[in-house]
Order: structure tokens, then C-alpha cells, then sequence
């Protein structure tokens, strides 16, 4: 009995109902319910929190611009295709530790090697785990900059951009940002830096963080970013050949040339 319990309690605080388990327990005791009756009372209510959960968990991952008809998460990476003495640490990521901890994390390699697919695989488990992420490539947060400074939504951007739990940036090196630009990113990375509760970043670059400098005009600011984010980061380099176009089928075709036929002969025949 204690583990059903438990187990309403634990639905009653999703449910965010405020009854506490003893008065629950004085209520059966003096209405006479039978152990059946209890069990489905305690059974309904945890119904009711599974639904609120999964309808939670599905607006989460609708915001957060991760893909949804065909999601990258970590049941469907393949990580038999990693080899190395610490390709388990890639394994223990979808436990979220990273986060709880602060510590950001940077996937680093060729295009083709899982970057980008690890990267949403962690951000999709935050979703799972009710907790917010947002993905966002780098070409995007540099429009994002520059359309927010023009119609004075910096505050409101920024805003936003802070917020989640986590925040995945990929495709770190694909455009230059401006100074202002710059010092934005810095400010972004510093108040996340400086975020409360659980939190961190995550990046995906074919470059290694030495060269991201060249996508930046600012030096200073850049500098005061990197400082930040790699002051407690956990850093993948993930080399290889490319998993894509392993499904592609190939289909060797001949032609051959008729003898052509003049109008004259047509008209003959």
C-alpha cells in the first residue's frame, strides 16, 4: 500500500493538486473502501498525470524547433559505429549529468559523423525529462541578431534565448557576425554562464574552437565567450567518413542511339 501511495502522491504533485497522502488515507478509512476501490482511485489519478506529462513533453519538443516527423534521439544513433577508449562517455550522455552539472558540450568533426544528431538526441532528452531546449543553427542566431537590432527586440531575443535548459547551437563557422553581432553572442553566452538551476550549451562545428575567431569581427568579445563556454566543457571530436548516403542505391543505366530518320523518308513511308 505504501508504494500506491507513492505513487498518488507523485501524481498529485504533477497534477499540482494540493491533497495531502494523509488526508487521502483518513478519507478511505472513513468512507470504507475496499482495496479495489483505493487501487483505482490511485490508478485514475495516475492516468491523469501520465496524459498531462505526454501533452507537456509534446509542447516542449514543439517548441524547440527540434524535428518531429523523423526525430534524432539517442535510441535511433548509432553508436556501434563509434569506436575509441571513450566512446561510452558518448553513451552516458542521455542522462543529462552534462546539464545538472553545468557543463557545456561540443561535438567536433566532419560533416556526416553524428554531430548535429547527438546534439538534438540530448536536447530531445531534456524535452522527455520535462525540462526546455531550443535548437538553433548559427546562420539563424546571426539573422535573429541582426532582425532583433533592427526592430529594437534585442531584450525580447535575448530573453528567449536564455531561458532554456539547454540551448544547441549548430554549425558553428557557417556565417561572419558583425561586431555587434559579436558582442551579442557574448552577451548570450555570459548570461547563460551566469544562469541559475540547470542548465548549459551545446555546439556543433566542423572546427575546432581554436578557429572559430575567423566567423567573428569582434576579438575581445569573442575571446570573453570562449573563455565561458569552455571553462567547464566536455568536448567530442568525432572523426571519420560520413554516415549519410549509406541507404543510397546506385542503378547503372546504357542508352543507345537509334538511326535517325530524315522528314523526307517519313513523308516517303
Amino acid at each position: 500500500m505504501n508504494d500506491n501511495f507513492n505513487k498518488l502522491e507523485r501524481a498529485l504533485d504533477v497534477l499540482k493538486i494540493k491533497f495531502p497522502i494523509n488526508s487521502f488515507a483518513e478519507y478511505i478509512l472513513e468512507n470504507d473502501f475496499t482495496e479495489d476501490q483505493t487501487g483505482a482511485v490511485i490508478e485514475t489519478f495516475s492516468m491523469l498525470a501520465e496524459r498531462k506529462e505526454q501533452a507537456s513533453v509534446e509542447f516542449l519538443l514543439k517548441c524547440s524547433r527540434l524535428p518531429l516527423k523523423h526525430p534524432r534521439t539517442f535510441d535511433n544513433f548509432r553508436f556501434e559505429d563509434i569506436k575509441g577508449r571513450d566512446s561510452e562517455r558518448l553513451r552516458n550522455l542521455r542522462s543529462l549529468s552534462a546539464l545538472h552539472s553545468h557543463k557545456n558540450l561540443a561535438f567536433i568533426g566532419p560533416a556526416g559523423t553524428g554531430k548535429t544528431h547527438l546534439a538534438m538526441a540530448f536536447a530531445h532528452e531534456c524535452c522527455c525529462r520535462m525540462m526546455k531546449a531550443y535548437f538553433i543553427k548559427m546562420t539563424e542566431l546571426n539573422d535573429l541578431f541582426t532582425e532583433a537590432r533592427k526592430y529594437d527586440r534585442v531584450s525580447r531575443v535575448m530573453t528567449s534565448l536564455v531561458k532554456p535548459s539547454c540551448l544547441v547551437i549548430d554549425e558553428v563557422g557557417h556565417c561572419v557576425f558583425d561586431p555587434e553581432n559579436t558582442r551579442l553572442f557574448f552577451d548570450l553566452v555570459d548570461r547563460r554562464y551566469n544562469k541559475e538551476g540547470s542548465y548549459n550549451m551545446v555546439f556543433t562545428s566542423n572546427k575546432q574552437p581554436s578557429s572559430w575567431r575567423q566567423n567573428f569581427t569582434e576579438e575581445d568579445s569573442l575571446l570573453c565567450a570562449l573563455d565561458r563556454i569552455f571553462d567547464d566543457a566536455l568536448v567530442f571530436n568525432l572523426n571519420g567518413e560520413s554516415h549519410r548516403g549509406q541507404n543510397k542505391e546506385i542503378v547503372s543505366l546504357t542508352t543507345t542511339r537509334t538511326k535517325s530518320v530524315s522528314l523526307t523518308e517519313l513523308q516517303t513511308n
